[in-house]
């Protein structure tokens, strides 16, 4: 799982990755349960592939990992996980990249922004609250109603500069 200055790691940092994958897993166990959700097999694993990656993944990198480690899956398969997933809240959809990562604090309902380096395709996840209100405000002077933010923020991160 890809982190930022809100307890995450930048991606090119070294620590123990099982143990954020591990981590990553006993929360979505726990929150799936607590919410009566069925964290099946093959949501398990894409849960799993999605963080022990360093980058986001596309839905056929996830589906071609699948079938190098024997699990015969289609597209549709890997998709139906990756929108549980979402709806659950444990992973992020990144539309500039078209690929996906882990939450990195599925236990609280978050609106994130994300900063993803041009170069090397490593993403930060920010939970700025300030950022989010700002928005709400902005937004409700022009008489919308945000229901849903996510900012993706395009740029170089401090090792590809």
């Amino acid at each position: 799982m890809n982190k930022s200055k809100n307890n995450q790691a930048d991606s090119h940092d070294y620590h123990d990755h099982s143990a954020c994958i591990e981590d990553a897993i006993s929360k979505a166990e726990i929150l799936c349960k607590n919410k009566g959700l069925r964290f099946t097999k093959i949501r398990r694993k894409v849960l799993q592939l999605i963080c022990s990656s360093h980058k986001p993944l596309g839905a056929y990198d996830i589906l071609d990992c699948l079938r190098k480690e024997g699990i015969k899956a289609e597209p549709p398969t890997v998709y139906r996980a990756l929108g549980f997933l979402i709806e659950a809240e444990l992973a992020h959809r990144l539309d500039t990249l078209n690929a996906f990562i882990g939450c990195v604090n599925p236990e609280t309902s978050h609106q994130g922004q994300f900063l993803i380096c041009r170069d090397c395709k490593s993403v930060s996840e920010m939970n700025d609250n300030e950022i989010i209100e700002l928005i709400n405000s902005k937004a409700t002077n022009n008489g919308f109603s945000a229901t849903q933010q996510m900012l993706e923020i395009e740029g170089q991160c401090n090792q590809c500069k």
